[in-house]
């Protein structure tokens, strides 16, 4: 047997040894970066809210009123016409501000510049203003006469609640005609043209298509001037309707805590735009689901989803 088939039946090299496996790279260790002005910021903020009570709980305002009167029936029948105003003068808001919105945007120049004229002569003078001058109309027009129908003298007509109505609702309109004219201008025009192209009308265009698709633009700014108007109905005590300020405003001159009376009535006004707010809120969440892919939690969801998370432990399922 040669040399060569000696090394090829003996026994065969052990094979190489491995290299020992390197140790895993170290741990890094976050430590979180310190927002000290957050601090300092946080407990200023606190030490002028405690100030800013501590200057009210010292002043001489009779806080035992408030509670007394919170739930006077005169305060309730004010809460009651504030939302009635709310609602009407909103409604000739919306209703007003759609047909001038579709004016403005008219092809007809008559029609367009009318429209244009509304929405720069509202906009451009204030609510008070316009209360006033609705309310001394009988300067200018004796009486007002509609042949068979109706024939008053203009101050007999004029009452406060429709002075209230004009002055608040057709300034409303002004500004709803520009939100609605931006909500439909919103929405692509490829849209209008593929609807035409099936035969459909343009009135049946805008109420089937354009109108749902501009909803999402026009209900946040809407809600917005909701809230605005309820809070504006307070201006028409000038022109002696009774709401909430004016009923305020009668008890504390006869009971002798006006200031008391305004907070009352900044606290109704609080409540009510709490809860118009909320269901602002649950609106602009109706009309999101056909352009958002998961929908924003409600508040309520979002406590639960906070008391549920409390019950888990770390690192583990609940």
């Amino acid at each position: 047997m040669t040399d060569f088939e000696k090394k090829r039946s003996g026994p065969a090299d052990p094979p190489p040894a491995r290299p020992a496996p390197a140790s895993g790279p170290e741990t890094i260790r976050a430590i979180p970066v310190r927002h000290y002005g957050r601090y300092v910021s946080a407990v200023i903020a606190i030490g002028v809210l405690v100030a800013i009570v501590y200057a009210f709980s010292q002043g001489k305002i009779n806080w035992g009123a408030v509670p007394d009167y919170f739930f006077d029936d005169r305060i309730m029948k004010g809460v009651g016409q504030t939302l009635l105003l709310t609602a009407l003068s909103m409604v000739i808001g919306v209703v007003g501000g759609i047909l001038l919105a579709v004016m403005r945007l008219s092809k007809n120049p008559v029609t367009s510049s009318i429209a244009w004229f509304y929405i720069w002569f509202f906009r451009g003078t204030p609510v008070l203003v316009q209360l006033f001058v609705w309310f001394n109309l009988g300067l200018v027009f004796e009486y007002i006469n509609l042949m068979p129908i109706y024939k008053d003298y203009w101050s007999s007509f004029m009452t406060p609640l429709l002075t209230a109505l004009l002055g608040l609702g057709l300034n409303e309109a002004a500004y709803m005609a520009e939100i609605c004219r931006a909500g439909l201008l919103s929405v692509d025009e490829g849209q209008t043209e593929a609807a035409h192209a099936l035969g459909m009308s343009h009135n049946r265009t805008l109420r089937r298509v354009v109108v749902p698709q501009a909803m999402r633009v026009i209900v946040p700014p809407t809600g917005n001037e909701v809230i605005n108007m309820l809070k504006t109905t307070s201006l028409v005590a000038a022109v002696q309707f009774y709401e909430l300020f004016k009923y305020a405003q009668d008890i504390g001159q006869g009971s002798g805590a006006p200031v008391e009376m305004y907070f009352l009535a900044a606290a109704w006004y609080l409540i009510m735009t709490s809860v118009l707010s909320i269901g602002q809120y649950y609106l602009e969440r109706y009309y999101a689901r056909g352009s958002s892919r998961s929908l924003p939690p409600t508040p309520f969801q979002k406590v639960r989803a906070n008391l549920l998370s409390l019950g888990r432990p770390k690192g583990g399922m609940a």
